[in-house]
């Protein structure tokens, strides 16, 4: 028992030597007053951009940025976007979509068919602060694996953006590439005809992930022979088109990504053979309230898809928030959403010629919900679309990559009681310049639409950050409208936090342990 008691002595006096014996001192009580986690700057990220088109008349741009003084780099910095393997083969974790061993690869980053071999670096980025940009035609383009570490990962943004010039889906097709999770949601999926929609999932990891595909249409759950135990591959993407899950056509419904095992990122995208197309980005996650922000003054159609996931109906209050305030549409105050099903009504000339936002309410703790809205700006056979889903606040920054001059229109809502102070910085040009900062005030219940400022002496691209300053809450969006022989092309990013920083709790060594 003496030894015992000697030995634990002896440790207790080498970790004081090695740790310090600040908290051997410590109070008489035992009670220790907690510490606030501080808060630091993320060490990696992760963004997963899918194929972007099957089209031989279309251009993809890719635009990666992070937000930063340039020339922070520094020498353990890197950001790269590698190109992934085609899904639905169960090759070997290091063969590429055409069984042959990544090292076969030839020197131009090309396999023996032409098509780019996985792993390939499509885009890097150098240093924060100025975007970096990479362009193909290819109608074989892979989806795209991007990882960023040190300086460059903190709030490190892809866009890609397609213009399709003719076929079912033309229009311009843009999507925020995304980060790896276990579970979306996007209501204003469609099965019906005349749309294909198909959901491309990526796997970033070393190891192959589970996904099941779920659809709920008006009627609740749709039966699919399909849909579930779907294998992604490592390091690979799974297109799905989502009408070959069932039988039952639906014009409105909600997908739901479920992974079982590993993560994906995902993302719809929709074609419409008389009406242009976009990609469909996941919905907020459910909550009791929603805002989808940014829809255009000029959209002659809207209409909104509202799904409950829950056991418990929603009900749900409507309001458009416009330059001067909310209002209620007429028609359309309030919305009934049943459990396990979707809702979808067509909210027409909401806007009458004003741009702005709409904000989802239930009264007191309501049920969750999750919803988007297919937007769509022109008539006939002119007509594009795009697709706007309810966007979680700015916590404290957020950045949409590649805006373009005279094209880019940035959305800003308050949605509470508060207005909300921030400030939107467009960096130097992907080709020259230097960045510009604007402070603006958001009303509260408004919506605020500004072109960002133009950065100095800027060439090519641009990025755009918006920073909250003070104030309640605020939501944002971006719209790049790129016109073409009359069709007015457009598509809509929502802007939600950039999660660049994580809580890290305060640790303290506490030696009393030993003696417990």
């Amino acid at each position: 028992m003496k030894r015992t008691t000697l030995s634990l002595f002896g440790v207790s006096a080498a970790l004081a030597a090695v740790t310090g014996v600040a908290v051997v001192a410590g109070p008489a009580d035992s009670a220790r007053t907690a510490r606030a986690a501080e808060r630091l700057p993320v060490q990696r990220s992760t963004a997963l951009c899918p194929a972007p088109t099957s089209s031989d008349v279309a251009e993809t741009t890719y635009t990666a940025f992070t937000p930063g003084p340039a020339g922070a780099g520094g020498k353990k910095t890197a950001a790269d976007l590698v190109a992934a393997a085609a899904g639905g083969r169960k090759d070997d974790a290091a063969k590429g979509a055409n069984g042959k061993d990544a090292k076969d690869k030839k020197k131009d980053g090309k396999d023996d068919k032409g098509a780019v071999a996985p792993g390939t670096t499509v885009l890097s980025l150098k240093e924060p602060g100025k975007p970096a940009t990479a362009t193909t035609g290819r109608s074989d383009a892979p989806a795209l694996i991007g990882g960023a570490e040190g300086a460059l990962a903190p709030g490190w943004s892809v866009q890609q953006t397609t213009v399709v010039s003719a076929g079912s889906g033309r229009g311009l097709h843009g999507l925020s590439c995304t980060a790896p999770d276990t579970s979306f949601w996007f209501p204003g999926a469609s099965t019906a005809k005349g749309r294909q929609d198909y959901v491309h999932l990526t796997n970033p990891d070393s190891t192959a992930a589970v996904v099941d595909l779920e659809l709920y249409g008006k009627d609740g759950r749709i039966k699919a022979a399909v849909g579930e135990g779907i294998t992604v591959p490592p390091r690979s993407t799974v297109p799905v088109l989502l009408s070959t899950l069932t039988d039952a056509p639906a014009d409105s419904a909600t997908l739901h990504v479920a992974a079982r095992s590993g993560r994906v990122g995902a993302a719809v995208q929709a074609s419409d053979d008389k009406a242009g197309g976009d990609w469909l980005p996941a919905s907020a996650g459910p909550a009791a309230s929603a805002v989808l922000p940014g829809i255009p003054a000029d959209a002659t159609s809207v209409r909104l898809v509202a799904f409950a996931p829950g056991a418990d109906d929603a009900d749900l209050k409507l309001r458009f928030a416009g330059p001067n305030g909310s209002i209620t549409p007429a028609g359309h105050e309030t919305l009934h959403v049943k459990s396990g099903m979707t809702t979808a009504v067509d909210l027409g000339d909401l806007t009458k010629g004003e741009a702005g936002s709409l904000l989802l309410t239930a009264d007191g703790g309501g049920a969750p919900v999750v919803a988007a809205l297919r937007v769509t700006r022109g008539k006939d056979d002119k007509q594009e679309t795009a697709f706007i889903p309810a966007t979680a606040a700015i916590e404290r920054r957020g950045t949409v990559a590649d805006n373009r001059a005279k094209a880019t229109t940035l959305a800003l809502v308050a949605p509470g009681k508060e207005a909300a102070q921030v400030k939107v910085t467009s960096s130097a040009g992907s080709e020259g310049g230097s960045p510009v900062s604007k402070s603006y005030t958001v009303k509260a219940g408004t919506t605020l639409t500004v072109e960002p400022p133009q950065p100095s002496g800027a060439k090519g691209s641009y990025a755009v950050t918006v920073e909250r300053v003070s104030g309640g809450p605020v939501h944002a969006a971006r719209m790049l409208a790129l016109p073409k022989d009359g069709l007015p092309m457009f598509t809509v990013q929502p802007l939600p936090d950039d999660r660049s920083t994580v809580a890290v709790p305060r640790a303290e060594q506490d030696l009393s342990m030993l003696n417990r």
